[in-house]
């Protein structure tokens, strides 16, 4: 019986190992971490420091995702693939959504069928709200608002 007991025990232990493995690993790829930058001129550096290089800077409301944690600095990725150092406070956790082609229809409706209501270039950023399958209603700071494929923003 005590036998019996130590197998089940042996057993339960190596599932639940098993299992918790899989969470983090699934909960790691479908949760990564977006966030945007909180103000204008925010440099983009090499390292985590103010004294490493400057990549590029960002403008407020940009969206990045966070690759990785390093005390008060964040290694992030933009829309285009490249990576940098950013100094953490100043990312917020307002999720934006930014136009990765050339040029994109935003329309009245979540659908090619609906009326055509503005463009957007490549590079402009918008705020996301609901979506409706393969589409994200999004709006901009000037005020315009509509649906647009998901396929053509990015995250």
């Amino acid at each position: 019986m005590m036998k019996q007991a130590k197998t089940l025990q042996n057993w339960l232990l190596a599932y639940l190992g098993i299992s918790l493995l899989t969470f983090a690993f699934s909960a790691n790829a479908l949760g990564a971490e977006y966030a945007s930058v909180s103000k204008d001129g925010v440099n983009i550096r090499s390292g985590p420091d103010t004294n490493a290089e400057v990549h590029w800077e960002v403008f407020k409301d940009f969206p990045l995702k966070v690759l990785q944690r390093k005390k008060e600095w964040a290694k992030v990725e933009d829309f285009e693939g490249d990576t940098g150092w950013i100094y953490a406070p100043l990312l917020k956790d307002k999720k934006t959504v930014i136009i990765k082609t050339k040029k994109a229809n935003i329309r009245v409706g979540p659908g090619e069928n609906y009326e055509i209501v503005a463009s957007a270039l490549y590079g402009v950023v918008f705020t996301p709200g609901k979506t409706d399958g393969d589409w994200v209603q999004i709006s901009h700071a000037d005020g315009t608002t509509g649906w647009i494929s998901k396929s053509l923003i990015w995250p």
